[in-house]
């Protein structure tokens, strides 16, 4: 039996335990979700000491070896059995025919289900009640907010507990709490949610990720280009964004009598630059890459650090060439793709193959011959890499399939960061060409590509991953220098001087050496290099990294080492 189902069956469990709890509750829904399940309530007013009762309840409900039971009923059945349930009679207004419902105990629920037979199926010891918060209905804001609770569900308490373990580690890696700490980046509700703030030692770190971003471009053959923020609603029209995409798109402003929109992707732009001249096969294939800035309308309730934001900036790129040129095109992305990621320690990945719901094309620009083909074609490819794959069916974008790749972080999580997307679709939208070998006009084929993905959210998989200790070269301050006292403040300085080339500062604060390298702990500093009167004499530092006594080294010594561990990237 699919883990699904035994999830789905403990979210009707909450609510019959809720519901003997708390009588006056009202229900909204109750899905299974990764990991879990959850069940919204209205009319109820808890908080999470309050967990603790619900599920003592629920493991004497499940012990009760309670039946699942189906019916069929009519809309007019429905109405009557949930009269008193106004979420449930907004539901079923918008089914039609006849109504599937299930009872378990003295609680009846719209449910397509399946759900198990009994509660006998269900292990008491392996699920847990995790959280409360705050859900819309239907996940509008202009409805109303109800209580969310949720739930984590495993086959086995072994699994239940390694996964207690794992949201434990998550919790100490939470860049939420450590971007604050470290000076990395806040939001401000006047300046609006979704919306960073980067400080300076965000603003650095994003620096140092461009500029490496930059180098690596350069030396694989692509060419640097820079677009508006905002564009015409006709572009946006062309490309499908307002006819398939506007619910992530903000509303449009009027300048001059025209209506522009906010940008939400950069490819129009790069197609404008490729269709500002006659292109020949001569030239291609292009390869197009921007360090740009975009904004997606996410709704409120599912904003989430730097993870889920409004404005983010976006390693995007765009390879224009002919279909003899993109087997090997989209080879030497794939090769870039696991090179890049290797620089900032992540070696471990799942990959998955996006592809588009056959059962649902409306979703979907294009005909079927051109899904085929470039469907097959990204499956051969990651064939031919001797890559391991999944096929997602219906997570294709709405122009085209994907090669998505998911890093793995150190605690083993997956995040998407790294996309290569076929298109054939928007290259005939605006009528892009080339001149072929027989000077005649050809379509080429495009491919939308990130690396790192959305830069923010990259930058919270780092500092997760390394847990804020971030390598040496990725360290917007690599090193302290701490005097010892008072009369060793000038060496302090001056070491600093020496130290030219890394990113330093000296802690000449009048405070005490430990409370010092204390701090520099918590701000996870690479290097604390303390000096008093042996170094001055001597003309050495008393490195510590990170926790560990190095002992005393040249000045020299120290350099010499710094500069071979960012050149490895360690």
């Amino acid at each position: 039996m699919k883990i699904e189902i035994k999830r789905h069956s403990l979210s009707h469990i909450l609510a019959l335990a809720v519901k003997q709890l708390y009588p006056k509750v009202k229900f909204g829904i109750g899905p299974a979700i990764e990991n879990g399940f959850y069940y919204d309530f209205d009319n109820l007013k808890i908080s999470d000491s309050d967990l603790g009762k619900i599920e003592k309840k629920m493991k004497e409900l499940i012990k009760k070896d309670l039946k699942f039971e189906k019916k069929s009923i009519s809309k007019a059945e429905a109405k009557k059995i949930f009269k008193s349930q106004p979420f449930k009679l907004d539901l079923i207004k918008e089914l039609k025919g006849k109504i599937s419902v299930y009872t378990s105990g003295e609680f009846t629920d719209l449910c397509k289900g399946p759900h198990v037979k009994s509660t006998k199926e269900l292990n008491e010891k392996a699920f847990k009640l995790t959280k409360v918060a705050g859900a819309y209905w239907k996940g509008n804001e202009k409805n109303k907010m109800l209580t969310r609770i949720y739930g984590i569900a495993f086959e086995t308490e072994k699994e239940l507990k390694q996964y207690l373990k794992q949201l434990e580690e998550a919790e100490k890696r939470d860049h939420r709490v450590l971007g604050q700490k470290l000076g990395i980046y806040s939001f401000d509700e006047e300046v609006g949610p979704g919306l960073i703030l980067w400080h300076p030692n965000g603003a650095l770190l994003r620096e140092l990720i461009r500029r490496h971003w930059i180098k690596e471009h350069l030396q694989n053959g692509y060419q640097l280009v820079e677009t508006p923020h905002i564009g015409r609603l006709k572009l946006w029209q062309t490309s499908g964004h307002t006819g398939f995409y506007k619910e992530n798109m903000y509303g449009p402003m009027k300048v001059e009598k025209e209506l522009y929109q906010l940008k939400p992707m950069n490819c129009p732009f790069h197609v404008k630059i490729y269709n500002s001249q006659i292109r020949s096969y001569r030239e291609l294939p292009f390869r197009w890459a921007e360090w740009a800035q975009v904004y997606r309308y996410e709704k409120s309730g599912v904003l989430h650090g730097l993870t889920r934001v409004r404005g983010f900036t976006q390693d995007d790129a765009h390879l224009v060439c002919t279909k003899e040129q993109f087997e090997a095109e989209l080879t030497g992305v794939v090769k870039f793709t696991r090179k890049m990621l290797a620089d900032f320690g992540f070696k471990k990945y799942a990959v998955y193959l996006s592809v588009r719901d056959p059962k649902n094309k409306k979703k979907y620009i294009g005909d079927d011959k051109t899904w085929d083909f470039t469907e097959k074609i990204l499956e051969k490819v990651l064939k031919a890499n001797k890559l391991e794959y999944i096929r997602d069916v219906g997570e294709a974008k709405f122009y085209g399939p994907a090669i998505d790749i998911k890093i793995k972080d150190a605690i083993g999580r997956e995040w998407q960061c790294s996309t290569l997307q076929l298109d054939m679709n928007l290259a005939q939208r605006f009528k892009m060409t080339y001149i072929d070998k027989k000077g005649k006009k050809q379509t080429p084929i495009m491919l939308h590509r990130t690396l790192l993905g959305g830069i923010c959210r990259f930058i919270a998989v780092l500092i997760e991953h390394y847990e804020g200790a971030l390598p040496l070269w990725l360290s917007p301050v690599q090193a302290w220098v701490i005097p010892v006292g008072s009369s060793h403040r000038q060496y302090a300085k001056q070491v600093k001087e020496n130290l030219k080339g890394l990113r330093v500062e000296a802690k000449t604060e009048a405070e005490t050496v430990g409370k010092k390298i204390r701090e520099g702990e918590t701000q996870k500093i690479p290097y604390l290099l303390v000096v008093g009167d042996k170094e001055m004499k001597e003309n050495t530092v008393s490195v510590r990294s990170r926790n560990k006594d190095l002992g005393k080294m040249k000045i020299e010594k120290f350099i010499a080492k710094a500069k071979q561990e960012i050149e490895k990237k360690i």
